[in-house]
């Protein structure tokens, strides 16, 4: 039986036992929209009436997953919550978007059709989606279209700065990120893409992938050759393998760079998707450090 609290149909109080079932496993069929709060925040008492309200309406089309901040400091430690409230959108099993402070109805609406999120009418059952994905192009120029009609809405250029980096084109989706204003730059996107960003530039004029290899098996203790393995590896998707090569680092040289290795990971955690695999190597970290 599910452990979380149910407020209504589409609603409902997620807590760290229950996570995994009613959040990840749930979200593979019906897209969850994550709301971090609490009680004495301002801001997330004009918000969540609104989530709420969006997902009677939306019927089914997304569920609504409260978490209390201060109950649940497990889950906003998991989220790396900086501030709230803060909002993620978790479909087939990874967050696919989100964004930090209270929006307007007519954003939210548009923050959930951009990510594929539709109502429901009575009787339906949500379905896979079987439209072709946005490439980053293509949200490129989606992107510069609205800036164009809209220049007065700064949210729009975190959109650009994050279809930059899905590009590849570090050195603009840094230009736009370094010109967002004050309350964007602590958006849950953009510090996100700013650890993005960090790992990106660390591989400027690195080594291939083999090269590294070969050098860590030819010298166990080349911790520079094993630094940048684990950022090739992360960013070539053996996300595992590339963190294991920070903890190596963090246990055998901690001091190493400054502490680069916590920092990797740090940074590695921000980027990532998996809420269960970074929940398990904050832990690893964590055990190491203190």
């Amino acid at each position: 039986m599910s452990s979380a609290q149910t407020r209504s149909d589409h609603v409902f109080d997620a807590t760290t036992a229950g996570f995994e079932t009613d959040v990840i496993q749930a979200s593979m069929e019906t897209p969850i929209l994550v709301d971090l709060w609490a009680e004495w925040c301002g801001p997330c008492k004009s918000l969540g009436p609104i989530l709420e309200k969006l997902a009677g309406e939306f019927n089914g089309g997304f569920r609504l997953a409260k978490i209390d901040v201060d109950a649940e400091q497990q889950l906003a430690a998991m989220f790396g919550v900086r501030s709230i409230p803060t909002v993620i959108l978790i479909k087939e099993g990874q967050m696919a978007d989100g964004f930090a402070g209270a929006q307007p109805e007519g954003q939210i609406r548009e923050f959930l059709a951009r990510n594929g999120v539709v109502p429901l009418e009575a009787g339906d059952a949500p379905v896979a989606e079987t439209a072709t994905p946005e490439t980053a192009e293509e949200a490129i120029n989606r992107i510069q279209q609205a800036i164009a009609a809209e220049p007065d809405r700064p949210e729009l250029k975190l959109d650009l700065a994050l279809a930059l980096m899905r590009a590849g084109n570090v050195e603009s989706a840094q230009a736009e990120l370094d010109a967002l204003p004050a309350n964007l730059a602590t958006d849950a996107r953009a510090v996100r893409l700013r650890s993005q960003l960090d790992l990106a530039r660390a591989l400027a004029g690195a080594p291939s992938i083999d090269v590294l290899r070969q050098r860590v098996e030819t010298n166990d203790s080349d911790w520079e050759a094993r630094d940048l393995l684990g950022v090739r590896l992360l960013i070539e998707g053996d996300v595992a393998a590339g963190l294991d090569q920070f903890l190596d680092i963090l246990k055998r040289q901690r001091d190493w760079q400054d502490g680069q290795a916590k920092k990797r990971l740090l940074a590695a955690f921000a980027t990532l998707d998996d809420a269960q695999l970074v929940g398990t190597y904050r832990r690893k970290m964590a055990s190491l450090v203190f």
